[in-house]
Parts: C-alpha cells; structure tokens; sequence
C-alpha cells in the first residue's frame, strides 16, 4: 500500500485543531478507499496556548500520530523541515493548521500523483482575506515574478504535493530559503489545481507583516542576483555622472567661470552619495548575513519532545 504523509505546522492554532482532526479523519476514511496510507506528522512551532495539548489528544484519538515539539518558535519553514526528516511515504505535503487551505484538495493531488505527476501544486484563484493583505501579497507575488521567477504562479500557493523523489533536495535546502519557491525552482514539471483560499475562521494570524517582509528578502536575496547587478549599474552610472561632472568643473576653473558658490548643491550631493552607499551596504550585509548563519552550524530547529 502507497503511503501520504502530512506534516502540519502549528503556532497558536488550539481553536482549529479539533476542526482539522475532523476533516484530516474524513481525508484518511477517503485515502483508504483508494488503498493510500496515511501518515500524519503534527509539528507545534513554540506555541504558548493550549496547542500541544490539543495535539497530544489528537494522538490520544489517533495513535498512528506523530506529534513533534520544538523548544522555541523557530518560524513555519523550519517547523515543516522538522517535521520532513520523519516522513517515510512514497509522497507528501504540509498543510496549514487553520483551514484556510482546504484539505479535500489533498485528495485530488494524490489522484494526480498517482497518474504519475511528481509535482502537484494549488495555485490560489482567490483569497478571503483582509484588502490590506491581498494589496500586500498581490505586490509580493508581482515583485517575485519580476525579480526571481517569471513563471512563478500568479497568487502564489502554499499547498503542494511532491513526490519522495524531491524529499532529500527540500532536506538539504539552506536556513534562509523559501521552501515553496525552493520547490518549485527545482525544475519538476508542476501540474496545477486552481481553488478559492477559504477565510480563516479560528484564531488570530500570527504571520505579522515583519515575517512577510523576511520571507520577501529571504525570497530575493535567497534566489536573484538582481540586487547586486542593480547596484553595480548604478555604482557605474553614478561613476560616470561623477566623473563627466569633474571635467566640467576641472575646465570651468581653468576657464575662471567658477565663482564660489555651490555650497547648498555640494553637501546634497555629497548626501546623496553617502546615503546610496549605505544602502548597498545595507544590500550586501544582508546577504552576508544569510552566508553567516548558512555555515555557522547553529540547528534550524530544536525538537524538545518527539513521540
């Protein structure tokens, strides 16, 4: 018998896990049918509320459960890579634990997977969410096609299905990395499922605008070399300008056509330039930074208790 493994992430999601157990429970009676195994994997990030605890019952209901705790909140990509190195089915996925993305859609990925696609991903038609965070996660998406990955999936996705056969490449991915455009720039051929993002309807997001923001240079800097190529154009053009500016000056003095003046225009620019070189100072410490805790051998995550 074919085995799904499902690995849920979950951060202060105690209101949605007996719901999730619910539908997840309707998903295996369905898998079942069609002779696939399941194998869920429950993964709680550093949560604070009664989230472990909703688990444990969960597994208390369901034995064949593994839940995982890590010792601190270490961000959802590194819960779901906690949660990789325990899968052992001949596919999987992760899912959210706040039923935003519907967990049916499980079912018609596995039915892909077993017509032979390695890949199957479900791409977001709509989204239920705040105007605030669609603008948002509109202009990062359009961002991430322009700047990374022009075929990149118009809304994005979150919920994908992937063969065993990409297992060790997401394993051995790097700290700083988004792990659904790291699969997706993998190169196997996605098959897609377009479906409507359900609205949340348990709980509080926890995914604040600074962890998007992280995601979004985690996701350029992670991925294209079009910041550093950006700041060498403009380190040449600004050489130029600066240069051609010289030789005027150098041929106005000689010429005596310089009066003492430009106080005002020397200390702007002068700001200006200053201000551009911090800037791409700032560029390159991030990616500094990302290469620093790439190889410094600190663990992406801590699992505290495993059972």
């Amino acid at each position: 018998m074919k085995k799904l493994s499902i690995i849920v992430p979950v951060y202060y999601n105690e209101g949605s896990l007996p719901h999730l157990f619910t539908e997840v429970s309707r998903l295996e009676a369905m898998l079942r049918e069609r002779a696939i195994e399941l194998e869920l994997i429950l993964v709680d990030d550093g949560s604070k509320d009664g989230s472990f605890a909703a688990l444990k019952k969960i597994q208390e209901q369901r034995s064949a459960t593994r839940v995982v705790k890590l010792a601190r909140n270490f961000g959802a990509y590194h819960a779901i890579k906690a949660g990789l190195g325990l899968v052992t089915g001949d596919c999987f996925t992760y899912l959210a634990a706040d039923l935003q993305d519907p967990p049916e859609l499980i079912l018609e990925m596995v039915e892909r997977w077993q017509k032979g696609s390695k890949y199957v991903v479900c791409t977001r038609s709509n989204r239920h969410d705040p105007p605030v965070s669609k603008f948002f996660a509109g202009l990062y998406y359009k961002l991430l096609r322009a700047m990374v990955m022009k075929n990149y999936p118009e809304g994005g996705f979150d919920l994908a299905l992937m063969d065993k056969a990409m297992l060790p490449y997401l394993l051995g991915s790097g700290r700083n990395i988004n792990l659904a455009l790291f699969a997706y720039w993998l190169g196997f051929k996605p098959d897609f499922i377009p479906y409507e993002r359900r609205e949340r309807k348990h709980g509080k997001s926890r995914w604040t605008f600074s962890k998007k923001f992280t995601l979004f240079l985690d996701s350029l800097l992670g991925f294209s070399i079009i910041p550093i190529r950006a700041m060498s154009f403009i380190g040449v053009l600004v050489s130029l300008l600066s240069f051609a500016y010289g030789i005027f000056v150098v041929i106005n003095a000689a010429l005596g056509r310089i009066p003492i003046k430009g106080f005002s225009a020397t200390i702007a620019l002068t700001s200006f330039l200053l201000g551009l070189v911090i800037l791409m100072l700032g560029i390159i410490g991030e990616y500094v930074w990302r290469i620093h805790t790439e190889v410094n051998n600190r663990p992406e995550y801590v699992i505290e208790d495993i059972s």
